[in-house]
């Protein structure tokens, strides 16, 4: 299939204080967030001047994205669009029809499956061709890549430089926990592309397997992080601070943190991490070390364009685990039977 552009699809974030509440409304609109939870994410925001560093972020990766295309003989101008912050992934496929695009490839910053990490991505293309009516361009957005070797090796070696960075004897003793977003344990149990539950959080502990192998590690720890819903709803556990308190109790001395569900350090990394989960460290003793994340890795660029030459040219995908590689779909329609 011939491609005329590539769509860069991502979170968004708040570049100035007066952009915080209204992001944070656009995020959270009809999840029944309490308005003191909006409150406290917002002096979150505002703790680093109300800007996020996401969008810089994407920027950074988007440049190394067309130096990637172009040292590869691709020929495709790379679009930024944003779900719940300016550039609008509705304005930017309006864009796109403007500028002749017919066909384009999407790329979304998230390597999982599940509703927030896949299929509301879907549902973003949706709303962006609906706004511009007949003019849109036909969006193919390109798979899952949790499994991917570049995404996998990129990962691994931070969490490498991250052992490497404790204090001289800590790293032998030090215990490897990645940590993702937290999501409702209803919303997890839904099933996924092979008709069994919990696909986002398999994912999630597929990838951590793959990546402490290729790190050298043996043993390791899955959590979470940034639940932002209603007490009374279970989201899934353990949060990485309690789960820092409970290694403490078990005698570990250092903590290295990959935070493998996130591919740039926005602010749900820097504060969350950064301050938190550091902070709880600092208190009880423990040495403590943040893994890189993945986006500013070269190899980061190197797998977006390997994702779009499985479509440019039909080069098979490359992968590491044996779960479906999903997510594929063409207009926001459902990509596999009962995926996400």
């Amino acid at each position: 299939m011939s491609f005329d552009a590539l769509l860069f699809l991502s979170f968004g974030g708040p570049e100035g204080p007066e952009d915080v509440r209204p992001f944070l409304e656009n995020v959270t609109r009809g999840r029944g967030v309490p308005p003191e939870r909006l409150d406290e994410v917002a002096e979150h925001y505002l703790h680093f001047g109300g800007v996020s560093p996401i969008n810089r972020l994407n920027r950074d990766m988007i440049k190394a994205l067309e130096t990637e295309l172009a040292d590869a003989g691709i020929e495709l101008p790379v679009y930024f669009g944003n779900r719940n912050w300016h550039p609008m992934v509705e304005d930017t496929v309006a864009r796109m029809a403007e500028d002749g695009v017919g066909r384009a490839l999407v790329f979304a910053t998230s390597a999982w499956g599940g509703y927030s990490g896949c299929k509301q991505y879907h549902e973003d293309i949706v709303r962006a061709r609906e706004s511009v009516g007949e003019r849109a361009p036909e969006l193919v957005k390109l798979r899952q890549f949790f499994d991917h070797p570049e995404f996998v090796a990129a990962n691994a070696d931070a969490v490498r430089r991250a052992l490497a960075a404790l204090e001289p004897g800590q790293a032998e003793r030090a215990r490897l926990v990645f940590t993702a977003h937290s999501v409702p344990l209803k919303a997890d149990e839904q099933p996924g592309a092979d008709g069994r539950p919990q696909w986002y959080s398999r994912q999630v502990a597929e990838a951590s397997k793959l990546v402490a192998e290729a790190a050298g590690v043996t043993d390791y720890d899955v959590v979470w992080q940034s639940r932002s819903g209603p007490p009374q709803v279970p989201w899934l556990e353990p949060d990485i601070v309690d789960h820092i308190e409970a290694l403490h109790g078990q005698g570990t001395p250092a903590v290295v943190v990959s935070p493998i569900g996130f591919v740039s350090d926005h602010l749900e990394v820097i504060w969350d991490l950064d301050n938190e989960a550091k902070d709880k460290a600092a208190e009880l003793g423990m040495g403590f070390a943040r893994a890189d994340t993945a986006g500013t890795d070269p190899r980061f660029a190197k797998m977006i364009v390997e994702l779009a030459a499985e479509h440019l040219s039909g080069q098979p995908p490359r992968k590491l685990s044996l779960l479906a590689a999903a997510g594929c779909s063409t207009n926001g329609e459902t990509c596999a039977p009962g995926c996400c």
